[in-house]
This record gives structure tokens, sequence and C-alpha cells, in this order.
């Protein structure tokens, strides 16, 4: 994270906007919105700043700006029309240790002003750390459609009845879960109808309900797809944003872990080859204690939890326990894979029919119907085989599949590090031997794997390079 970001209380602090334009208009109106008491210094104005001024709701100084007029300032902003003054405001400002921005020259800035949705009280920032101001403000045009006006009256119901509220629950569980009850249940749907009425109602209804020690929580088995945060459901995200417990897998990237809540409690249960954090039983057993102790569980699976994800297993000890679960599909590593690859799985020119198999080895051996797996016009794809290749290529063979099939193994699919290594049965061992890929590795065989060079479409952000500068 490049830059930290805050929110300041300005209610009646002293805040200097040196400049008198239009610009200047829109920074001096955002810091009159926030309560601060403004000084603008300024030889003329705009309309908009001298209608403020003549009403009293600025103090105007009619002049050039000059050093002196910095001491005594929360917060300075620079507008004038002239680079170099703007730059000597905030070398001064920065020498008595007082926030400046500059307009338009994020590097003299000790803050940047953030594109705002305002929602009040509920207030949503967003900036690209001085990437690019065009892409915050397109951001923020996207955030405005997606944030309804009803969040700030839901919002100011919820500053109304918090001291309540914190009398009526001692622990803080029991509040989070009246709150989670408020925020995602029939009161925020009345507020968002501008029914205020009915939702005061029944949220002094909640109040005086007993408080549900006892109550079961659930497990939400969500699939959190191939790595890239982007091809995340909906509904997998709202569950990953309410869940005060996260039981994760070493399949699930970084990036989409981070997006769970933060004061989530984090387990994790990873496997990898001849390591296991936590048995599979162990782990069945784990979300139902969870559960039954009243937590919402995210158990947080990579891809699919219903395709080589045991997720069957874990939800079978729930139903046995009576433990309330929903299960939230995500794209299975083969889609994701193969599509970011330029691989369709299926094409009537080369495949009508694609299998998923696991490529996982058992005392050295993979126990799968070869003969089946050796016929023409399919698609193949081994899960977790890396380890298992030459046994995979080795039976392929045995069972009259040619050295020159097509194979491809496609690197952390989906993500910064995808990569894909095109070759055939009788080439991959050899490449691979030369420039080893990093787990986790699908492999795809069959016709269609020739068709990557031509539909290869992904770049992943480490692969693309920089275009010269003019």
């Amino acid at each position: 994270m490049e830059l930290l970001p805050i929110f300041l209380d300005m209610q009646g602090q002293p805040c200097l906007v040196v400049g008198g334009g239009t610009t200047a208009a829109r920074k001096a109106g955002n810091l009159l919105r926030a309560g601060a008491a403004l000084t603008l210094i300024s030889p003329t104005l705009s309309d908009e700043l001298a209608e403020q001024a003549a009403n009293g709701r600025v103090r105007h100084l009619a002049r050039r700006f000059a050093p002196e007029d910095i001491p005594g300032h929360r917060l300075v902003i620079a507008a004038t029309d002239d680079r170099a003054t703007n730059r000597r405001i905030a070398e001064i400002a920065k020498g008595h240790g007082i926030p400046v921005n500059v307009v338009d020259d994020p590097d003299a800035c000790s803050f940047l002003l953030p594109s705002i949705v305002d929602r009040s009280p509920v207030i949503v920032a967003v900036s690209t750390g001085r990437a690019s101001p065009v892409l915050a403000r397109l951001l923020r045009t996207r955030l405005e459609g997606l944030i309804p006006a009803g969040y700030g009256r839901l919002a100011e119901l919820c500053r109304r009845y918090r001291a309540p509220v914190k009398q009526r629950f001692d622990d803080a569980r029991d509040r989070r879960r009246f709150w989670d009850r408020v925020l995602l249940g029939g009161v925020a749907e009345r507020v968002f109808a501008g029914r205020q009425g009915e939702a005061e109602r029944l949220i002094r209804a909640e109040l005086d309900a007993d408080p549900e020690h006892s109550e079961l929580g659930e497990v939400y088995l969500v699939g959190a797809g191939p790595g890239d945060p982007d091809l995340l459901t909906f509904r997998a995200l709202r569950l990953m944003q309410q869940a005060d417990v996260v039981v994760y897998d070493r399949l699930v990237s970084t990036p989409i872990l981070e997006m769970t809540r933060r004061d989530a409690r984090r387990i994790y249960v990873g496997k990898q080859r001849n390591h296991h954090a936590m048995r599979q039983e162990e782990i069945n057993q784990l979300l139902a204690e969870l559960a039954k102790d009243g937590h919402r569980v995210l158990r947080l699976k990579g891809g699919d939890p219903f395709i080589f994800g045991r997720g069957g297993e874990e939800i079978d000890t729930l139903a046995a326990e009576g433990v309330p679960f929903q299960v939230i599909p995500g794209i299975t590593a083969a889609s994701g894979c193969a599509c970011y690859s330029g691989i369709p799985l299926t094409h009537r020119d080369y495949a009508q029919s694609v299998t998923f198999v696991t490529g996982h080895l058992k005392d050295g051996t993979i126990d799968l119907n070869w003969p089946a797996l050796a016929q023409p016009n399919q698609t193949v794809v081994f899960y977790m085989g890396l380890a298992g290749l030459p046994v995979i290529i080795a039976r392929l063979r045995e069972h009259g599949v040619a050295d020159s099939m097509p194979v491809a193994l496609v690197q952390q699919g989906t993500t910064p590090k995808h990569r894909v290594y095109a070759g055939t049965l009788g080439t991959i061992v050899e490449q691979l031997d030369a420039d080893p890929p990093e787990p986790p590795t699908l492999i795809i065989v069959g016709e269609v794997v020739r068709l990557h060079d031509k539909l290869d479409w992904f770049a992943p952000p480490e692969t693309v390079a920089a275009p010269p500068l003019p």
C-alpha cells in the first residue's frame, strides 16, 4: 500500500485554499461540506466562490499569497494557475508540518484528495495513488450506481441505536450478530424502500428479543475459483464478507483471501504433497464445531468445492450433525485455466467430450480407466498431476495414444504467474526438465491444445513488457 487512507475531522478547523478559479471552488466545496473554517486567498474569485464569500461561508483575502499566510492552518490546498507558486506554497506548508495538496501536481503533495462517493455519513474514497486520477473518477462513477442513497439513512439509523445496542448486549459477538441481522435483513430493506417508520419498529423489536446465545452458526462452502479474484461470484463475495471465521486451502490466492473480513479469524488447513496441515476428517469436524459454537464459517476452497475439492465429504459431516450450510460453486480450475490459455475444452472439429480426472499418485500408481482416457475426439484434464506426469504419459502411450498428441500444462492459471507449456506426449517431459513449472499446474491432453497458439489472449501482468517511452 503506497498511501495510507485516512479520514480527517475538519469540523471548525482552519483551512486555507490559495486560488480563486473553478478548481479552487471544487476543493473548497469539499472542505466546506466537511465543516472546515475556510480562508481563500486570491485577487479574484469565480462566481461560485464570490457568492460564498459574500454570504460569509468563507473568509476572502483579495490579494496574492504571502509566506506568512501558512502558519496556523490545519490543512492547505494550492490551487492557483501557476505551477511555481503552487510548489512554493507546498514547500512552505511542509516546512511547517502542515498537510498540503497541490492541484494537478501529485508529486508536490503530502496528501492526495480522493474521488468521493458521498452517502453521508457513509463516505467512499477512491484513489489510484498518483497513477491515474481519471481511473479513480471512473471507479467512483461505477460505485455511484452500486451504492444507493439509502445507505446514508441506514448509517444514521445505526448511529442512533449504537449506544442502546452496546448497553443491551455485553458480548461483542452478540452485538455483531445483532447488527448483521439489522444490516442484512428486513430493517435495511425497509430503509432502502423509504419505509423508515417500519424500520424503526423492527430494530426496536430486535433489541427487545432474547440474545440467541445458543443459536447455531452456519458454514458457507465457497468455491474461490482458479485464482483471479474477478472470477468470484457475487454471492461468494457477499458471504466472504459476512463470515467471522475463514477456513481456507493452499490453493486460495492471497488477493482472494484478502477480500474476506479483516477481523475474521483465519485457519489454514491446506494440503500439499507429503504434508497436510490438517487431516480431512479433522477439517470436517472443525467446521461442525465452529458452527455449533455460533460462528458463521467460510470454508474457502480453490476452484469448485465439488470438483476434486472434497466438498461432499465436508457437508456430509455437517448434515449428519445438523449444522446448516450453503454451497456456492466456483469456476473449476479446468475451465478457468483452459479459457485463460485459449484452449476450448470442447470443439466440434477436435473434441466432442471432456473428462476431468485426478492425477494424484498413490503408492507410485495412478488408478484410472486408461482405455477410456485414450479414446480419440476427447479432451482429458488431469488435476494434481504434475508429479505423476511421466506415469500419465506412459499409461496413455501403452493404450495407443500417439507421441504427437498435443499436451499443455497450465501453471497457476488465471493469476499473474499464469504460464502455458505446450508440447506433445513425446516432448513435454524434456521441456519441463529444462524449465520446470511451479505448482499448482493443470494438464490438458487433446487435439484442442493445437488452438492455443491461435486463440491465446491472456497476458499476465508479470509478462507484459512496458512500451518504450516516446
